[in-house]
Protein backbone atom coordinates (compact mmCIF):
# COMPACT_ATOMS: atom_id res chain seq x y z
CA UNK A 1 0.00 0.00 0.00
CA UNK A 2 1.33 3.22 -1.26
CA UNK A 3 2.59 5.16 1.53
CA UNK A 4 0.25 8.52 1.29
CA UNK A 5 -2.57 6.14 1.30
CA UNK A 6 -1.26 4.07 4.81
CA UNK A 7 -0.80 8.26 6.40
CA UNK A 8 -4.48 8.76 5.36
CA UNK A 9 -5.80 5.37 7.40
CA UNK A 10 -3.77 6.33 10.07
CA UNK A 11 -5.63 9.83 10.24
CA UNK A 12 -9.43 7.78 9.25
CA UNK A 13 -8.64 5.38 12.63
CA UNK A 14 -7.36 7.90 14.99
CA UNK A 15 -10.51 9.77 16.13
CA UNK A 16 -12.00 6.01 16.07
CA UNK A 17 -9.40 4.68 18.67
CA UNK A 18 -9.89 7.81 21.01
CA UNK A 19 -13.23 7.45 21.47
CA UNK A 20 -12.90 3.46 22.18
CA UNK A 21 -10.25 4.52 24.50
CA UNK A 22 -11.91 7.07 26.19
CA UNK A 23 -15.19 4.70 26.73
CA UNK A 24 -12.90 1.98 28.26
CA UNK A 25 -11.26 4.06 30.33
CA UNK A 26 -15.05 5.32 31.54
CA UNK A 27 -15.89 2.27 31.87
CA UNK A 28 -13.20 1.03 34.21
CA UNK A 29 -13.59 4.06 36.44
CA UNK A 30 -17.06 3.53 36.76
CA UNK A 31 -16.14 0.25 37.87
CA UNK A 32 -13.60 1.62 39.88
CA UNK A 33 -15.61 4.13 41.82
CA UNK A 34 -18.64 1.26 42.52
CA UNK A 35 -16.18 -1.06 43.70
CA UNK A 36 -14.49 1.25 45.77
CA UNK A 37 -17.92 3.30 47.39
CA UNK A 38 -19.78 1.75 50.89
CA UNK A 39 -22.59 -0.30 49.82
CA UNK A 40 -25.65 1.91 50.71
CA UNK A 41 -28.40 0.28 52.22
CA UNK A 42 -31.41 2.38 53.17
CA UNK A 43 -33.52 1.33 56.30
CA UNK A 44 -36.66 1.81 55.64
CA UNK A 45 -39.29 1.89 58.87
CA UNK A 46 -41.65 2.94 61.42
CA UNK A 47 -40.39 4.49 64.96
CA UNK A 48 -38.55 1.31 65.29
CA UNK A 49 -36.37 2.17 62.67
CA UNK A 50 -36.20 5.77 63.64
CA UNK A 51 -35.20 4.98 66.95
CA UNK A 52 -37.59 6.70 68.77
CA UNK A 53 -36.39 7.83 72.18
CA UNK A 54 -32.72 7.37 71.68
CA UNK A 55 -30.41 9.49 70.19
CA UNK A 56 -29.77 8.77 66.50
CA UNK A 57 -26.17 7.61 67.35
CA UNK A 58 -27.35 5.10 68.98
CA UNK A 59 -31.09 4.17 66.72
CA UNK A 60 -31.13 0.51 64.56
CA UNK A 61 -29.14 1.89 61.83
CA UNK A 62 -26.40 3.87 63.47
CA UNK A 63 -25.84 0.34 65.56
CA UNK A 64 -26.23 -1.70 62.74
CA UNK A 65 -23.86 0.25 60.60
CA UNK A 66 -21.04 -0.03 63.32
CA UNK A 67 -21.35 -3.74 63.97
CA UNK A 68 -21.37 -4.35 59.90
CA UNK A 69 -17.68 -1.97 60.07
CA UNK A 70 -16.64 -3.81 62.72
CA UNK A 71 -16.84 -6.83 60.88
CA UNK A 72 -14.93 -4.75 57.83
CA UNK A 73 -17.72 -4.21 55.51
CA UNK A 74 -17.80 -0.72 53.61
CA UNK A 75 -21.64 0.18 54.67
CA UNK A 76 -23.50 3.00 54.96
CA UNK A 77 -27.11 2.44 56.58
CA UNK A 78 -29.51 5.06 55.60
CA UNK A 79 -32.14 6.03 58.71
CA UNK A 80 -35.60 6.24 56.38
CA UNK A 81 -38.10 5.52 60.11
CA UNK A 82 -40.74 7.45 60.24
CA UNK A 83 -42.51 7.13 63.56
CA UNK A 84 -46.55 5.99 63.69
CA UNK A 85 -46.19 4.49 59.99
CA UNK A 86 -48.09 2.12 58.79
CA UNK A 87 -47.27 0.12 55.59
CA UNK A 88 -49.94 1.90 53.57
CA UNK A 89 -48.01 5.33 54.48
CA UNK A 90 -44.82 3.31 53.94
CA UNK A 91 -45.68 2.74 50.15
CA UNK A 92 -47.06 6.23 49.49
CA UNK A 93 -43.74 7.85 50.73
CA UNK A 94 -41.52 4.91 49.02
CA UNK A 95 -40.27 6.55 45.56
CA UNK A 96 -38.74 9.66 47.32
CA UNK A 97 -37.29 7.74 50.28
CA UNK A 98 -35.01 5.64 48.98
CA UNK A 99 -32.47 8.15 47.26
CA UNK A 100 -30.24 7.44 43.93
CA UNK A 101 -27.50 4.68 44.37
CA UNK A 102 -29.55 2.44 46.98
CA UNK A 103 -28.14 -1.01 46.68
CA UNK A 104 -30.50 -2.38 48.97
CA UNK A 105 -33.00 -1.69 51.31
CA UNK A 106 -34.50 -3.25 55.22
CA UNK A 107 -37.88 -3.28 54.57
CA UNK A 108 -39.23 -2.88 58.35
CA UNK A 109 -43.24 -1.91 58.41
CA UNK A 110 -46.28 -3.78 60.05
CA UNK A 111 -46.12 -2.94 63.67
CA UNK A 112 -48.22 -0.07 63.35
CA UNK A 113 -51.16 -1.80 61.50
CA UNK A 114 -51.03 -4.70 63.79
CA UNK A 115 -51.02 -2.06 66.91
CA UNK A 116 -54.27 -0.03 65.45
CA UNK A 117 -55.80 -3.58 64.58
CA UNK A 118 -55.97 -2.84 60.91
CA UNK A 119 -56.88 -5.14 58.15
CA UNK A 120 -53.80 -7.66 57.61
CA UNK A 121 -54.74 -7.63 53.98
CA UNK A 122 -53.99 -3.88 53.59
CA UNK A 123 -50.54 -4.56 55.13
CA UNK A 124 -50.07 -7.69 52.82
CA UNK A 125 -50.76 -5.46 50.00
CA UNK A 126 -48.82 -2.37 50.93
CA UNK A 127 -45.83 -4.71 51.57
CA UNK A 128 -45.90 -6.59 48.58
CA UNK A 129 -46.28 -3.42 46.19
CA UNK A 130 -43.29 -1.72 48.55
CA UNK A 131 -41.15 -5.16 47.47
CA UNK A 132 -41.89 -5.23 43.99
CA UNK A 133 -41.24 -1.53 43.29
CA UNK A 134 -37.66 -2.08 45.10
CA UNK A 135 -36.98 -5.32 43.17
CA UNK A 136 -37.98 -3.63 39.65
CA UNK A 137 -35.48 -0.95 40.37
CA UNK A 138 -32.69 -4.07 40.88
CA UNK A 139 -32.49 -3.71 44.73
CA UNK A 140 -32.08 -5.86 46.77
CA UNK A 141 -34.69 -6.67 50.12
CA UNK A 142 -34.66 -7.92 53.36
CA UNK A 143 -38.35 -8.23 54.86
CA UNK A 144 -38.36 -8.02 58.36
CA UNK A 145 -41.12 -9.73 59.88
CA UNK A 146 -43.49 -8.67 62.71
CA UNK A 147 -45.72 -10.64 65.05
CA UNK A 148 -49.25 -9.62 66.47
CA UNK A 149 -49.71 -8.99 70.13
CA UNK A 150 -51.25 -11.59 72.36
CA UNK A 151 -54.19 -8.95 73.15
CA UNK A 152 -55.46 -9.29 69.41
CA UNK A 153 -56.44 -12.84 69.76
CA UNK A 154 -55.69 -16.01 67.68
CA UNK A 155 -57.52 -15.32 65.03
CA UNK A 156 -55.84 -11.79 64.34
CA UNK A 157 -52.63 -13.48 64.79
CA UNK A 158 -53.38 -16.23 62.01
CA UNK A 159 -53.87 -13.51 59.52
CA UNK A 160 -51.20 -11.09 60.26
CA UNK A 161 -48.33 -13.08 61.40
CA UNK A 162 -47.45 -15.68 58.07
CA UNK A 163 -47.81 -12.44 55.83
CA UNK A 164 -44.25 -11.99 56.27
CA UNK A 165 -42.58 -15.18 54.95
CA UNK A 166 -45.38 -15.46 52.55
CA UNK A 167 -44.78 -11.89 50.56
CA UNK A 168 -40.71 -12.94 51.02
CA UNK A 169 -41.31 -16.62 49.86
CA UNK A 170 -43.84 -15.35 46.73
CA UNK A 171 -41.75 -12.59 45.99
CA UNK A 172 -37.84 -14.06 46.49
CA UNK A 173 -36.31 -11.78 49.00
CA UNK A 174 -34.69 -12.18 52.02
CA UNK A 175 -36.44 -12.69 55.27
CA UNK A 176 -35.68 -12.28 59.27
CA UNK A 177 -39.01 -13.89 60.56
CA UNK A 178 -39.44 -10.99 63.71
CA UNK A 179 -37.84 -7.84 63.62
CA UNK A 180 -37.94 -7.65 67.74
CA UNK A 181 -36.65 -11.51 68.23
CA UNK A 182 -35.70 -11.76 72.07
CA UNK A 183 -36.59 -8.16 72.73
CA UNK A 184 -40.23 -8.11 72.71
CA UNK A 185 -41.66 -8.26 76.28
CA UNK A 186 -38.18 -7.87 77.75
CA UNK A 187 -38.53 -4.95 80.42
CA UNK A 188 -34.73 -4.59 80.96
CA UNK A 189 -34.19 -3.88 77.24
CA UNK A 190 -37.21 -1.86 75.86
CA UNK A 191 -38.06 2.05 77.24
CA UNK A 192 -40.89 2.65 79.91
CA UNK A 193 -43.44 2.62 77.34
CA UNK A 194 -42.86 -1.44 76.50
CA UNK A 195 -42.73 -1.00 73.11
CA UNK A 196 -39.52 0.60 72.04
CA UNK A 197 -36.24 -1.16 72.63
CA UNK A 198 -33.72 0.54 74.60
CA UNK A 199 -30.03 1.28 73.37
CA UNK A 200 -29.58 -2.52 74.68
CA UNK A 201 -32.73 -3.28 73.06
CA UNK A 202 -31.53 -2.15 69.84
CA UNK A 203 -28.08 -3.83 70.03
CA UNK A 204 -29.99 -7.00 70.52
CA UNK A 205 -31.74 -6.86 67.36
CA UNK A 206 -28.33 -6.21 65.82
CA UNK A 207 -27.07 -9.07 66.76
CA UNK A 208 -29.56 -11.21 65.71
CA UNK A 209 -30.59 -9.86 62.11
CA UNK A 210 -26.75 -9.40 61.22
CA UNK A 211 -26.43 -12.89 59.63
CA UNK A 212 -29.30 -11.69 57.33
CA UNK A 213 -27.44 -8.51 56.92
CA UNK A 214 -24.86 -10.24 55.91
CA UNK A 215 -26.85 -11.95 53.39
CA UNK A 216 -28.12 -9.34 52.05
CA UNK A 217 -24.93 -7.68 51.47
CA UNK A 218 -23.80 -11.12 49.35
CA UNK A 219 -26.94 -10.72 46.88
CA UNK A 220 -25.70 -6.73 46.35
CA UNK A 221 -21.69 -8.41 45.30
CA UNK A 222 -23.06 -11.09 43.31
CA UNK A 223 -24.74 -8.39 41.33
CA UNK A 224 -21.89 -6.65 40.89
CA UNK A 225 -22.00 -3.92 43.60
CA UNK A 226 -19.93 -1.95 45.45
CA UNK A 227 -17.39 -4.27 47.29
CA UNK A 228 -15.95 -5.17 50.65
Amino acid sequence: MPQAETATLRKLAAPALAVALAALTALFTFASEAAARPIRIVAFGDSLTEGLGLPKTQAFPAQLEAALRAKGYEVEIVNAGVSGETAPQGLMRLDWSIPPGTDAVIVELGANDMLRGQNPDGTRRALTEIVRRLKAKDISVLLAGMRAAPNLGADYAARFDPLFPEIAAQEGVLLYPFFLDTVAGDRALNQPDGLHPNTRGVAAIVAGILPKVEELIAQVKAKGGAGR
